[in-house]
């Protein structure tokens, strides 16, 4: 399956990834400038903040409480916002678009 990643510049990554992983666990092995995931998928941090594109975000299951609690603290958050450590891949999200927020991309 494939992934793409948007920079806030337009550049575009698109990466393979396996069922079953996370989106943050696909743009740590590929090196995906901007999604930092210092706390390694544990959700205790928001560096691995993502726009998941409109037509996918309702494949995902709702943010917990946790995720909502952390994105409330995450710059450039918008109504598609995740955690990427938080969304696992499945079939249905094969071509999945998700953009790295301007405030990231820096790092």
């Amino acid at each position: 399956m494939n992934i793409h990643f948007v920079q806030p510049d337009g550049t575009k990554q698109t990466v393979e990834a396996d069922l079953g992983m996370t989106v943050m666990e696909v743009a740590r092995e590929a090196n995906i400038a901007g999604v930092l995931a210092e706390c390694g998928g544990g959700a205790i941090c928001s560096t691995c903040h993502v726009h998941i594109a409109p037509e996918y975000f309702e494949s995902f299951p709702a943010r917990e409480p946790t995720e909502e609690m952390l994105l409330e603290l995450a710059p450039g958050r918008d109504g598609f916002s995740r955690l990427s450590c938080q969304i696992e891949l499945t079939e249905a999200h094969d071509g999945l678009v998700v953009t790295v927020p301007a405030e990231q991309s820096e790092y």
